[in-house]
C-alpha cells in the first residue's frame, strides 16, 4: 500500500487535508496511479472561498490530466506557487507538495488514514 501518514485525512477523491495546517495537497497513492506529473495549475487565488468538492487545482502526468478538488470548505489562505513552477515535486513527495492552504476546514467527513486505505485497496480489486 501506498505511503498514508495518519495524521492526515483524506477525501475518496484522493485529496489530503492536514487538520493541524489546512494543506492540502493529493495522496501518494493518486500520484501513483497518475505516474509522473509534469504540469499543474492551481485554479483558485488567495482569498477565495471554496467549497468541498469544487475544484482548485488541476494536474497532468505522462498518463492523465486530473482535477484536483478542495477536501473541505473555507478560506484559501496561502497558494504555493513554487509547485507549479516545478511540479515534478509531487512525484516525489506528495505530502511534502502542498497546493493549498485552507482557513476554516476541520476535516469533518473525511477518511482517516485506515480508511482511506481501506477505500484504495477496495478500487484495485
Amino acid at each position: 500500500m501506498s505511503n498514508t501518514p495518519t495524521t492526515l485525512k483524506y477525501a475518496k477523491s484522493d485529496e489530503w487535508f492536514d487538520p493541524a495546517t489546512g494543506k492540502v495537497g493529493i495522496s501518494d497513492y493518486a500520484q501513483e496511479q497518475l505516474s509522473d506529473i509534469v504540469f499543474m495549475e492551481i485554479t483558485v487565488s488567495e482569498g477565495d472561498t471554496v467549497e468541498a468538492g469544487s475544484q482548485i487545482a488541476s494536474v497532468e502526468s505522462v498518463k492523465a490530466a486530473s482535477e484536483v478538488n478542495a477536501p473541505v470548505s473555507g478560506k484559501v489562505v496561502a497558494v504555493n506557487e513554487d509547485l507549479t513552477g516545478s511540479p515534478e515535486g509531487i512525484n516525489g513527495d506528495p505530502y511534502g507538495s502542498w497546493f493549498i492552504q485552507i482557513e476554516g476546514g476541520d476535516g469533518d467527513g473525511l477518511l482517516d488514514a485506515a480508511a482511506y486505505e481501506k477505500h484504495c485497496e477496495e478500487r484495485a480489486h
